[in-house]
């Protein structure tokens, strides 16, 4: 079961994703549960388009293994797909840092 922060992180992508759909690919979702794909709402040009946007929006990467219909069949399983990925991935400023770091341990 997910916790309280967690939860408010997927609401805060749904929102973003519904906003997505609407603004970026120009297309009204009734509702977070809407089938996608038996809809018709995502055909295979879309789906790649969609791919896209949610690339550009999030920064992360979907790779060919992570494309399993399920993970896009409904907004509400596109926030949870989104908040996993981005969840997983180390935050850039960390890296960033660990890098900075080495640095100036090589120069000792």
């Amino acid at each position: 079961m997910r916790s309280g922060p967690e939860i408010a992180n997927t609401t805060s992508v749904l929102d973003r994703i519904t906003e997505l759909f609407a603004h970026a690919l120009n297309v009204d979702v009734p509702s977070a549960e809407t089938d996608l794909f038996d809809t018709g709402v995502l055909d295979s040009l879309a789906f790649v388009e969609l791919l896209l946007h949610l690339e550009r929006e999030f920064g992360i990467k979907i790779a060919v293994d992570d494309l399993e219909v399920d993970n896009f069949r409904s907004l509400r399983q596109i926030a949870a797909f989104v908040t996993e990925r981005t969840a997983a991935r180390p935050p850039a400023r960390s890296a960033r840092l660990v890098a900075i770091a080495g640095r100036r341990m090589d120069d000792c």
